[in-house]
Order: C-alpha cells, then structure tokens, then sequence
C-alpha cells in the first residue's frame, strides 16, 4: 500500500508503506477520500497541527473509506463497513482531560498529524475513532465529518438563541458549513461577508439570506439596512486574517457573541478596545477542534442534514497531495478532496 509523506519544507513524496498486524482493537481502512484542512495548509508552511508534526508523516485528517480488515477484538466493525474517522485521541490523564475539556489536552495525537493518516490508500484507526456511515451516502460526504463535527463545537461555544442575527466572516467550506448550522439552530437572519463572488453565490445556495463584498460595500452599512440595527448577535470568524477579525468586531452590537473560530497564523494578533468590550458586555469565545462531536455530524451527514454539494469544488490522486494543498491554497477552490473521486 502507498501513502505520500510529508518530509517537511514543504515536500512531499509517494512511498511504499509498512504493514502490520492489526492490534485487537484495530482497523484498517480503505481510504475513499480525504479533504485538504487549513492545518494541512499551516503544516504545509512550517507551523504546527492540533498537534506538532514530525516529518516524515502521511497527512490527512478528514477522512472516509471502507472497512478492508478487524482486529481480532473490534465488535462494532466489520470489513466492507463504511467509516468515517475522527483523528483525534486524549490522553485522559492530564489536568484538562480530568476536569472535562479533553479538546484541550496537553498530550493530543491525531491520526493524519503526528501518525500516518488519509492522505494514502489504507489508514489503521482504533475501532474508537471509527464512525459508520449509512450505505447510501457518498464517502466524500463521509470526509466531511471531521470539519463539521469541529464547526458543531463552534456552534456550541456561539450560543446561537432562536431569532438571533448572525454574521459569518468568510465563505470558505467552513463559512459554508456555519451559515447551514446557523440556520439550524434558529437564526433569523445570516448573512455572509466574502470578497470572492464564487463564494457568495455559493454562500446564498446553502442558506445565507443575505451576502456582502466587504471590499467594496461598507459592511456595517450593509448590516444596519439588513437587520435595522447597526450590529449582529452573533459574529463567527471563518478566516484567520487580521483583517477579517477586525469585520468581527466591527460588525458587534452591544451584547454580541463573537466567535473566533478560524486557526490564525502563527503570531497574528488583534488590538482589542478593552472599553468596548466592557461597554457593549461583548462575550468572545474560541473553539478548539471537536469535544464529542464527532457521531452529532455523521448523524447530520447520514441524516442529510448539511448541503456539501456547493461546497467540494476538486478532487486530487493520492500522488498530488501538494498539487491539491496548493489547489486549496487558491482562489479557486473551496473543499479540495484527495482520494479516488465521489464513490
């Protein structure tokens, strides 16, 4: 079986991988597809995951496939099963997994991070990590798991309350994803802010009532004629940029909930109005990947739930994992997959 490796500096190389015999509670996965994340991108250039690196490692963290063989102990699995794989394993041990917030564990591994994961034909996973996907949903859905199970924690940390107004900053996949969770969660109005006209049509297509060209409509004007007041409730954060921090904040009402939900650059900040946020009694919060939330999205993938039709725009051979993390890096792209195609 092949994968291609990650060797750091930016290269990457397609290579026979070891085999070994499946531990008792061990599966091995036929991987179908798996999705390129921004922390593909950021390890890409240097920076850390969920989790550090060590090159030489296969990528690859939002992943499905099939079932090709169980460990003598695996109950719930069997080959010919289609799984999706949630990459990440706590320790259990240390001071956050033992007051209940394990997304924060200082001892966090991720298949597809520090272990070989789906940028490759096979993946072993624990039976754990392993989900199942109902027979008839497409396995590029299945890769989408992971990221939306990770935007479900986000949706959690905003506190969305039926009849709020919602802002989405950016229209990538997981701009995308939030304007549908905002939806099901009871916002009365979302609206979308994306410079790229793609991603806007995109945005209106899953469920935005309204989109914005920040760059060149004024989005506070915008927000005012939208919703008759002159902020959001909820702002949620799907860039990283500095620039798209400050549309967060911008676009606060007195009493806003501003979600930063985007991984940053390694170092950006944000000058903070210390008097705003004690004025207006602004609540900011963070999302760190996915606490438990893993079987909540593929009970909405399975049930149907979330529109990814709009959303997975290109689909790579397991030899052009570079060529497809570029592809994502574009302004092209929105969901770039590597793998076999739809299955």
């Amino acid at each position: 079986m092949k994968g291609t490796y990650f060797l750091g500096g930016g290269q990457f190389e397609t290579r026979t991988m070891p085999e070994h015999e499946l531990a008792e509670r061990e599966v091995l996965i036929k991987v179908g597809v798996c999705g390129v994340c921004g922390t593909d991108v950021h390890i890409f250039h240097g920076d850390k995951g969920s989790a550090e690196v060590t090159p030489p490692v296969v990528l690859g963290h939002e992943f499905s496939g099939t079932v090709a063989a169980v460990g003598s102990g695996v109950k719930r699995l069997k080959a010919g099963d289609r799984v999706t794989v949630d990459p990440n394993s706590y320790c259990g041990e240390c001071h956050y997994c033992r007051i209940g917030k394990k997304q924060l564990c200082t001892n966090l591994y991720a298949i597809g991070v520090n272990r070989d994961g789906g940028f490759a034909e096979y993946c072993y996973a624990p039976e754990a990590q392993c989900y199942q996907l109902d027979p008839g949903v497409p396995l590029k859905y299945g890769a989408m798991a992971e990221p939306l199970a990770c935007c479900i924690h986000g949706i959690d940390q905003a506190q969305i309350r039926a009849g709020d107004t919602v802002l989405v900053v950016g229209g990538g996949a997981i701009g995308l994803m939030m304007v549908q969770l905002a939806r099901l969660s009871g916002a009365s109005k979302i609206i979308l802010s994306e410079p790229m006209e793609m991603r806007r049509k995109a945005g209106l297509e899953v469920g935005a009532d309204a989109v914005v060209d920040p760059v060149h409509e004024d989005l506070k004007s915008c927000i005012l004629e939208i919703t008759g007041v002159d902020g959001v409730d909820v702002v949620i954060e799907c860039v990283g940029s500095p620039a798209a921090t400050a549309q967060a904040f911008e676009s606060a009402k007195r009493g806003t909930t501003l979600l930063l939900f985007s991984v940053p650059k390694a170092g950006a900040t944000h000058p903070l109005s210390l008097e705003d946020v004690y004025q207006k009694e602004l609540r900011i919060v963070g999302s760190m990947i996915n606490p438990d939330t893993h079987q909540r999205a593929v009970d909405m993938i399975n049930n149907g739930r979330i529109n990814f039709a709009p959303i997975i725009t290109h689909c790579f051979p397991v030899e052009q994992v570079k060529e497809a993390i570029l592809m994502q890096m574009s302004s092209e792209s929105l969901k770039v997959l590597v793998g076999s195609g739809p299955q």
